[in-house]
C-alpha cells in the first residue's frame, strides 16, 4: 500500500491532513502448573486519518485499506472538524503538525520466529516445574507477551515516518499457601519485565534460574514476620520506583490532565501550570528524564504520532520542576514546555499526551553504601497493590516482598509491606540514590487513559533510593 499515492488523490477541502497506517500482531501464551491455558494470535491494521479545518483537528479511523475507503473517512473527518469548530477552545496553526521524516527499528538480537510455537511452550512448562520448588507452592503461572507492530505517517505538509517495534513481555509467578496464609511471587511484579528486545530474552537457564528464585521466595514469606508499622526510612527496588515514578510523577506532569481533558474520567493533577520552573518537586537528588532513546526500553521511539522529533529531556532537574509531558497541541495551549509524547495506542485512536520511557537517573551511591546508611528501616521490592487519588497526590503501595534493615544491614524477610505519603513531601525525602550499578530498566504494557480508553506501552527505570521517615505499615 503506497500511502503517499492515497494521500495525493484525496480530494477534500482541508488546511493539512495526516494517514497514519498501523498494523501489529500480538501472540499470548499462558502456562498454569504445567498445563498451556492460552494460546492466542491477534492482528489488526487499519488507517487514522487526521486533519485540520478551521483551525480544529478532527479524527476518523478506517479499516478499509483502499482509495475509496480513506476518502470517505476523510470526508467524515472534515465534517467532524467542521462541527467543531464553533465550539473549539483553541484555533490550530500547521506549527501543531511539524513535518518529519525519518524511521525507528527496535533493538533485538532474535527475531519472533527465532522460537517455533512448541518451543516457547515448552520453556514455559519447564518454568512452571521450577516454580514448583514445594508443595506449599500451589499455583504456578509463566506467560509471554510477542507483539510486532508497523507504524507508518505521512502527511500534506511533506511528513514521512515509519517505524517498526518488536516488543517482548513475560512473567513467572508462584503463589504459596499454609492453612490460611497464602502469598504471591512475581519476577518483579506482573509482567513488570516487558521490553523492545527479541527472543534472547527466553534463555532457558537464566529463566529457570529466575523461576527457582520466585517459588522460594513465595514459600519464605509464609513464615516471615508481618512488615512492622511505623515511621521509619524505606528503600525501594528500582522494580517498585517503576510504579512511583509512574503514578506520582508521570501521570501528574501529563499537560493534558492538568488542562483538565481528562479529569471526568481518569482525574486532574495537584500540579498546576504556574508550578513550572517554581515547584520544588524532590529533594535535589531528584532527575526524571523523558529518554526515548535507552536501549531495549519498552516506549523508545523516534517521532510521536503528531511527528515531532523525539528527543532526551529533563523533566525534574535537582528537584525542580521544569517541563511538563505534554506533546505540541498542549505545549501550544498551555506555554509550557513539553516533550514528543503524543502518542495513540492503535490505529483507531486519535494521539493524546502520554507517558513513554520516563526514568530516574542514576546518583553516586552503592547499594552497599545506601543499606549501610539506614539504622532502622523496611527495603520494599515488587509492586503489589496501588491506589492513589485522581490528583496524583495521596497514594498507598503494597509490595510483595520486603526485608528488615537493622544498623546498616538486611535481616529478617517481612511480608506484606505497604508505605504511604504525599507524592511532593515523599520525593523532597529522597535521601539516596543508587548509582548506574543499582540502575535496572522496567516496562507496563498496559497503561490505560483517555476516553474512548487507550491501553499503552509505557517505560520505566530507576536506581535504588532512600527515602527518609515514611509511613511504612503491615498487613495485620
Amino acid at each position: 500500500m503506497n500511502l503517499k499515492t492515497i494521500l495525493s488523490g484525496i480530494d477534500v477541502k482541508a488546511d493539512w491532513i495526516g494517514l497514519r497506517y498501523v498494523t501489529e500482531n500480538t501472540g499470548f501464551r499462558l502456562v498454569r502448573d504445567g498445563k498451556p491455558e492460552a494460546n492466542t494470535r491477534e492482528s489488526k491494521q487499519g488507517i487514522m486519518v487526521e486533519v485540520l479545518v478551521n483551525g480544529q483537528f478532527a479524527y476518523y479511523g478506517t479499516s478499509r485499506l483502499d482509495q475509496p475507503g480513506i476518502q470517505a473517512a476523510t470526508e467524515r473527518a472534515v465534517q467532524l472538524a467542521q462541527a467543531a469548530s464553533s465550539f473549539s477552545l483553541h484555533s490550530f496553526g500547521l506549527d501543531a503538525r511539524p513535518a518529519a521524516k525519518g524511521t525507528y527499528r527496535s533493538p533485538y538480537q532474535s527475531a519472533a520466529d527465532a522460537f517455533s510455537p512448541g518451543e516457547l511452550s515448552d520453556l514455559l512448562i519447564k518454568a512452571t516445574a521450577e516454580l514448583k520448588v514445594s508443595d506449599k507452592v500451589v499455583t504456578t503461572n509463566a506467560m509471554a507477551r510477542i507483539v510486532e507492530t508497523e507504524s507508518r505517517f505521512v502527511s500534506s505538509n511533506g511528513s514521512d515516518v515509519d517505524q517498526q517495534y518488536l516488543m517482548v513481555s513475560a512473567d513467572y509467578s508462584a503463589v504459596a499457601q499454609d492453612g490460611s496464609v497464602t502469598q504471591k511471587r512475581t519476577d518483579g511484579g506482573l509482567l513488570a519485565k516487558s521490553f523492545q528486545t527479541g527472543m534472547e530474552v527466553f534463555d532457558q537457564a537464566d529463566v529457570l534460574a529466575r523461576c527457582r528464585t520466585i517459588g522460594a521466595e513465595s514459600v519464605e514469606l509464609l513464615t516471615a514476620e508481618e512488615c512492622p508499622t511505623g515511621t521509619l526510612d524505606l528503600v525501594l527496588a528500582p522494580d517498585q520506583m517503576m510504579l512511583q515514578i509512574h503514578e506520582s510523577v508521570g501521570h501528574a506532569l501529563e499537560i493534558d490532565r492538568i488542562l483538565g481533558d481528562e479529569r471526568n474520567y481518569a482525574g486532574w493533577s495537584f500540579v498546576r501550570l504556574e508550578d513550572f520552573g517554581k515547584l520544588q518537586y524532590g529533594s535535589a537528588l531528584m532527575n526524571i528524564t523523558f529518554d526515548p532513546f535507552v536501549e531495549n526500553q519498552l516506549a523508545s521511539y523516534a517521532y510521536d504520532d503528531g511527528g515531532l522529533k523525539a528527543e532526551k529531556e529533563f523533566l525534574i532537574k535537582n528537584g525542580l520542576l521544569l517541563r511538563g509531558l505534554g506533546g505540541m497541541e498542549s505545549q501550544i495551549r498551555s506555554g509550557i514546555d513539553g516533550v514528543a509524547n503524543f502518542r495513540a495506542s492503535s490505529w483507531n485512536r486519535a494521539p493524546i499526551d502520554r507517558m513513554a520511557n520516563l526514568n530516574l537517573e542514576a546518583g553516586d551511591s552503592s547499594y552497599d553504601e545506601i543499606i549501610g546508611a539506614v539504622e532502622k528501616g523496611v527495603f520494599m521490592t515488587s509492586n503489589r497493590s496501588w491506589s492513589i487519588d485522581d490528583y496524583r497526590n495521596k497514594f498507598q503501595f503494597g509490595c510483595e516482598y520486603g526485608k528488615l534493615i537493622e544498623n546498616g544491614k538486611l535481616t529478617k524477610t517481612v511480608k506484606n509491606p505497604n508505605y504511604r505519603a504525599i507524592s511532593n513531601p515523599f520525593w523532597r525525602s529522597l535521601k539516596m540514590i543508587g548509582n548506574q550499578d543499582t540502575f535496572e530498566i522496567y516496562g507496563t504494557p498496559f497503561c490505560g487513559k483517555g476516553e474512548p480508553n487507550q491501553i499503552i506501552r509505557v517505560g520505566h527505570a530507576s536506581p535504588l533510593c532512600l527515602f527518609d521517615k515514611v509511613e511504612i505499615f503491615g498487613g495485620a
